[in-house]
């Protein structure tokens, strides 16, 4: 088993965590607003508004602060604007930029070896000065603590070492072009030697020493407080401090907002409450923005299960999708159709499902099921599973019903049925579900993450389907020894033109064989009061404090 099948297969254990962890798939999120006078009051919990400092409303409470182990958007939101990594992301793109290190990693002929050059003049929060050999204590810990993220570079990384006070030399176990995207995973962050140690299990979840714009210094159960870190490298932050304040529903984030009780709304809101803020925000009431999201959602198609063994019936249900209407009925207009698995973030996304199916092609999918042998005597019985803890996905599920009871003439009957979060992401992988809705948080932002969790194969036959795998993990079973090459070789490519041809014919066979139907690409949104100003996103879903001023 290679490790890139088991980072499939630990990926989709996490993706459990998170669907159960998010009530919906629509976030907050930020981008940047116009400069206006400052009208937010004070109250119990936050500061005046004279004193420089931010306070952010959320309900995402983390888990742990202690970065080898944080694997959820409350905590990795938190160890982003309180550390640095190797690398980050320019806000509103997918591009890397250096952060401690220097330059952009150089890569051997045989892509195996990376040698990175690392900043100089960088201390820790505790006084601690930053060279190479911190950082290979750092990756060192993010592996072998084994936390939730581990595999993320455990699977990758054959070895880490300071060749110099300012070079750091990885090498890899087999080559990976979206390498250096792991690098900017925000748990592969700078953390100081002298107040973390190595060690399985070894955390430290209530604290936090790293190299970033802000301290911590205070963590509570309800807020935190993050004062700025006086000697810190880079650019100050634009602010005097953040406080964040952990509301416990979405309700009571939605009326802090509303009374100026937080300057920032962030993670997460309701489709309901996004809708009224939205219109107060159009109204002048405060500012309401947009902002394209890296999420998608899926129906996945068990190629395991009867019918859904026979090509024809996956396609007729690929043309029956109507996602215009999923956006009117379900989403609220809070999300942009998806018609591949790749999302339109990156470059080499193509509309294939589009161009193939369109959008309630029913008489296509009519003529498909009628080649494959069925009828209006002779109906095609589908189950569609989700999670009960996913309202977004209910309401897909009954509206996908509905119009298939009032289109397809009864040659097509979609069953709908639910279950505890829990069970379903234990019982998806066993194969249990014919068909199911899910949604994806990518790990890093590459197209290999969208593309080789879902369809690789390190185990299976034409016959059976896949035994072990990315494929196998996401409920799909989908086996393809062309697939499992293609896959294979976008990891090795380091040309990116020749890359995205590979990408290419990766969705071309999955348009046609269909293991999965891309749904929707979440929006994320973020609300803040009037005189808020530069309010950021990072792509990976990170409200970015440091930027944001009163």
């Amino acid at each position: 088993m290679t490790g890139f099948t088991i980072l499939g297969r630990r990926w989709g254990r996490v993706t459990r965590f998170l669907s159960l962890f998010c009530l919906c798939l629509l976030f907050a999120i930020a981008c940047t607003p116009r400069e206006q006078t400052n009208t937010t009051p004070s109250s119990p919990g936050t500061t005046t508004a004279g004193d420089g400092r931010i306070t952010v409303g959320t309900t995402a409470k983390p888990r742990t602060l202690d970065p080898a182990d944080a694997y959820e958007l409350a905590s990795l939101g938190l160890v982003f604007n309180m550390s640095d990594r190797l690398y980050t992301y320019e806000p509103g793109s997918t591009e890397i930029k250096p952060q401690l290190a220097t330059a952009l990693p150089k890569a051997s002929a045989d892509g195996l070896t990376y040698t990175i050059p690392i900043r100089q003049g960088v201390v820790f929060h505790d006084g601690t000065p930053f060279n190479a050999k911190a950082m290979e204590f750092s990756i060192k810990r993010f592996i072998e603590n084994k936390g939730k993220p581990s595999f993320l570079l455990a699977d990758t990384v054959s070895s880490v070492t300071a060749t110099g006070d300012y070079e750091l030399t990885i090498k890899l176990k087999k080559p990976f072009a979206a390498f250096p995207a792991l690098l900017a995973f925000s748990g592969v962050c700078a953390v100081s030697p002298g107040a973390y140690e190595i060690g399985a299990g070894k955390f430290k979840p209530d604290t936090f020493v790293g190299t970033g714009p802000y301290k911590l210094a205070q963590y509570g159960t309800d807020s935190l407080r993050l004062d700025i870190f006086d000697k810190y490298w880079g650019e100050k932050p634009a602010n005097q401090g953040v406080n964040v304040q952990i509301q416990t529903s979405p309700v009571n984030l939605f009326n802090a907002f509303r009374t100026g009780a937080v300057d920032v709304a962030y993670l997460s809101l309701q489709p309901d409450q996004i809708r009224s803020l939205e219109e107060g925000g159009k109204k002048g009431d405060w500012q309401a923005i947009t902002s394209q999201g890296s999420v998608v959602s899926y129906l996945v198609l068990n190629r395991n299960q009867k019918p859904l063994d026979k090509p024809e019936v996956r396609q007729a249900i690929a043309a029956i999708i109507d996602r215009p209407l999923l956006m009117e009925r379900v989403l609220y207009g809070q999300a942009d159709p998806l018609y591949s698995m790749i999302p339109t973030t990156f470059n080499v996304s193509q509309p294939l499902f589009k161009d193939k199916y369109s959008d309630g092609n029913f008489e296509k999918a009519r003529q498909l099921l009628t080649d494959a042998g069925y009828s209006k005597d002779n109906p095609v019985k589908i189950p569609v599973w989700y999670p009960s803890s996913s309202p977004t996905r209910s309401l897909a599920a009954q509206t996908l019903k509905s119009l298939v009871d009032t289109k397809m003439d009864n040659i097509v009957q979609l069953e709908v049925n639910t279950v505890e979060g829990a069970t379903f992401f234990k019982d998806i992988s066993k194969g249990l579900y014919p068909a199911a809705l899910l949604d994806w948080y990518p790990d890093f932002l590459d197209p290999d993450n969208y593309v080789q969790p879902f369809l690789a194969c390190q185990k299976g036959s034409d016959a059976k389907g896949c035994q072990d795998g990315g494929s196998q993990t996401q409920g799909s079973f989908y086996y393809s020894e062309t697939m499992n090459k293609l896959i294979d070789q976008q990891r090795k490519e380091q040309n990116p033109e020749a890359r995205r041809k590979i990408f290419a014919q990766i969705q071309t066979q999955v348009a046609s064989d269909v293991p999965y139907i891309p749904l929707w690409q979440s929006k994320d949104y973020v609300f803040a009061q009037k005189g808020v100003s530069n309010v950021q996103l990072d792509p990976t879903q990170n409200l970015i404090y440091k930027t944001i001023k009163k």
